[in-house]
């Protein structure tokens, strides 16, 4: 009689590498020290040249649940999608090669996905595995990611910046049947995914604990890769945000833009080639309200419509704004999500 295969594991632990060695070690003991242990770790190995291949057949001679898998060198987005077609896991975690997992890492997103059905991805709080002195802005990046936890925070700021850290998330594999997954292009294939899921209703959530060390290395694709770029990210999301506009926004096609200034200016504007039209630049400095940029007028805070009359999006590019804009749009009425967006 044939012996019965065994049952698939729960969690396919999804790993793309390429050239490792270096890190290799500390990112696959942390998944093999993991207290919930119904996983593979899929690691896809992208044609590196240095031992990393060799490395991850160690690892498997000494426990089954790792599985390398070779492939010609194709990039991120070939190896991820590769992955996902051979994960035999219900669940699919994100991880890479350079960042640590915490031992309660998929236990916890394990229970909290079982817990909430409703939720299609849950996420984590990173903690910067870098410097914070010379890598200030990605240090504050993740300090702003690790303020949205909630499904509604994470969906009311995607416009702002990618609201999840890649290998901090683990997903229910059927969306990727139903919704696709990764897309190769000019643009952060991790951003497009999260958009992309989102505007099919897709509900994302964090565990409200630190999980994920998140390396910031010279070498990272963040860094180097001109997908990962600022115009990358912006003429991703100005797609998307127009895309949710056309469907949310009862003012269509006219929307505010807070913002005057020249960069402000420079990314509103992408909205025009998908239909959008400013009806007005809002703007606190004196020097800008009168003036006319492209044709549109600089009116001050207070000649904006009043809520529900108009659609404002902040366009401001410092962070430090973003909290006081709010602040004065909700003094005013105005409800995030549905009157206002903060899109920089």
């Amino acid at each position: 009689m044939p012996a019965t295969p065994p049952a698939p594991p729960q969690i396919t632990v999804l790993m793309p590498v390429y050239n490792a060695a270096a890190t290799l070690a500390g990112a696959v003991e942390s998944m093999l020290a993991q207290t919930y242990g119904d996983f593979e770790l899929l690691a896809v190995d992208d044609g590196s040249e240095d031992q990393t291949l060799a490395m991850l057949r160690a690892y498997a001679a000494r426990d089954p649940r790792v599985r390398p898998v070779p492939m010609p060198h194709g990039g991120i987005v070939a190896a991820l999608n590769h992955g996902l077609t051979l994960a035999r896991g219900r669940y699919v975690a994100r991880m890479d090669g350079d960042d640590w997992s915490h031992p309660q890492r998929l236990a916890r997103q394990w229970q909290l996905l079982e817990a909430q059905p409703e939720l299609g991805l849950v996420s984590c709080l990173v903690e910067f595995g870098g410097c914070r002195t010379t890598c200030a802005g990605y240090a504050a990046y993740v300090d702003w990611i690790n303020t949205l936890t909630t499904p509604e925070a994470i969906a009311a700021n995607r416009f702002r910046e990618s609201p999840l850290a890649h290998p901090s998330v683990m997903f229910r594999r059927e969306l990727v049947a139903g919704l696709g997954g990764y897309r190769a292009g000019p643009f952060p294939e991790d951003y497009d995914l999260w958009l992309r899921w989102l505007d099919a209703g897709v509900s994302m959530a964090k565990c409200p604990e630190s999980l994920v060390v998140w390396s910031d290395l010279p070498s990272r694709l963040s860094r180097t890769h001109a997908n990962y770029a600022v115009d990358a990210f912006y003429a991703l999301k100005t797609e998307a945000l127009a895309r949710w506009l056309a469907r949310h926004n009862p003012h269509h096609p006219e929307v505010y833009v807070i913002g005057a200034g020249q960069v402000s200016r420079k990314r509103a504007r992408r909205l025009l080639e998908h239909g959008v039209r400013i009806a007005a630049w809002v703007d606190i400095d004196p020097r800008k309200i009168g003036q006319r940029y492209g044709g549109v007028p600089v009116i001050p805070r207070a000649a904006l419509p009043p809520a529900g009359a108009c659609m404002v999006l902040s366009y401001v590019a410092s962070r430090d704004a973003h909290a006081q804009i709010a602040e004065f749009l909700e003094a005013q009425g105005f409800v995030a999500g549905v009157d206002y967006l903060l899109a920089a």
